[in-house]
């Protein structure tokens, strides 16, 4: 079966086909400025096909009709009909208490999407008009719900709950929810097979946005993000933790709204807003290995608040088999993995600085005589898309 999965943003939408029969992409690619003049659809497909389209995309429907095109286009095409596209998985940001595990998307399951609006305001509207749009373009095509917060739901009330009055968890649902979810089941699943079942292990997603989690024989038992991605560490433009005086502080003295505190420490804060430089983390050390003292802190601040998470979920899970690293950070920088790791050597954590360099693809990075095995596992978001979308509808 090829399988079509969908990523939807505000004002962009990005694709992959794959063939489930192997598992390889045989296209990809992303539609940009949905709704704004200038529309862009790149498409790669091939070994090194690649094919640019600019026109207007109106909304989201435009830009999955424009998707479909590409893919059955007689010179840069993969399929010769939409009916060789047996179903769509689509990712969903936040699926609230609702779900607990991908889902066949139904009247239900919209009303459901709907409901958690107000969780996901800026990620869920838009994952909709993804569904919507593929629905109107493709009626009969099955599709199916892959939601980033569901992997995270195992976790016990002591994790998830916050130490606010009850009755906000009660009316609102004000809670832990977690993120990046999809990701943190795709690894930790992977490490299940080459450490085995039964491991405790530390699963950390480290890109532009990143988050740890706690996983014990393949369920999250707690996780660094919260109600919204903005809690946990550092990020490329996220505060990560802070005491919440903080808002009101600012924005008593800056004549700012909570809401315009909030944009500000979600998009100008982490390392964007400490460094004074980027939110990219190869022009953050580009700027300390320059003498920027700026830069060098946000990345001291960085590593310090992942190695105190990993210290702590190896307490919350009595111990630590494996820690795990993944996304655009996690898998590339192997200066920014030995810096997390180095406060850990009182844990048993040793990492072999031959193996860690350059390390890019699966691998070990710790020595033979650590106590704790530290891998890097690339991710793979799309294809546990694609898997969860077969296992629904192959039923």
């Amino acid at each position: 079966m090829k399988i079509l999965v969908i990523n939807a943003g505000s004002s962009s939408l990005k694709y992959q086909l794959i063939d489930m029969v192997d598992e390889s992409v045989i296209a990809k690619g992303l539609c940009e400025r949905i709704g704004i003049e200038g529309s862009l659809l790149t498409h790669k497909y091939g070994a090194d096909g690649k094919f640019e389209l600019k026109t207007p995309m109106k909304d989201h429907k435009d830009a999955m009709a424009a998707v479909l095109d590409a893919l059955q286009d007689a010179d840069h095409g993969v399929i010769k009909s939409i009916d060789e596209i047996g179903a769509v998985g689509h990712r969903v940001l936040h699926g609230g208490m609702e779900f607990t595990a991908s889902c066949i998307i139904d009247d239900k399951c919209i009303e459901a999407i709907k409901k958690c609006i107000p969780l996901g305001p800026l990620h869920n509207p838009a994952n909709l008009q993804g569904i919507q749009a593929c629905q109107a373009v493709m009626p009969t095509t099955p599709m199916v719900a892959v939601f980033d917060t569901a992997f995270h739901q195992t976790m016990p009330a002591k994790a998830y709950m916050y130490g606010i009055p009850t009755e906000y968890y009660d009316k609102y649902q004000i809670r832990r929810y977690g993120f990046h979810g999809t990701s943190h089941r795709f690894v930790s699943g992977r490490a299940a097979e080459l450490l085995g079942k039964g491991k405790k292990v530390i699963v950390c997603h480290l890109g532009n946005g990143s988050s740890l989690s706690a996983v014990v024989d393949g369920k999250c038992v707690d996780t660094s993000m919260g109600l919204t991605p903005l809690e946990g560490v550092l990020m490329g433009t996220r505060s990560g933790d802070l005491d919440p005086a903080v808002v009101e502080c600012i924005a008593n003295n800056e004549n700012m709204t909570p809401s315009q505190v909030l944009n500000m420490l979600n998009k100008k804060s982490g390392f964007l807003g400490v460094s004074g430089v980027s939110s990219d983390m190869r022009d953050v050390w580009a700027a300390a290995n320059e003498g920027n003292e700026h830069a060098k802190l946000a990345l001291d601040m960085w590593a310090y608040r992942i190695s105190k998470y990993i210290g702590s979920y190896a307490a919350a899970m009595g111990g630590v088999d494996a820690i795990i690293f993944t996304a655009g950070i996690g898998e590339n920088d192997y200066v920014a993995r030995a810096m997390v790791c180095e406060p850990l050597k009182f844990m048993g954590v040793e990492i072999d600085e031959a193996k860690n360099k350059g390390k890019r693809d699966e691998g070990v990075i710790s020595s033979d005589a650590s106590k704790v095995t530290v891998m890097v596992i690339p991710t793979n978001e799309e294809l546990a898309i694609a898997r969860d979308t077969l296992e629904l509808c192959a039923k």
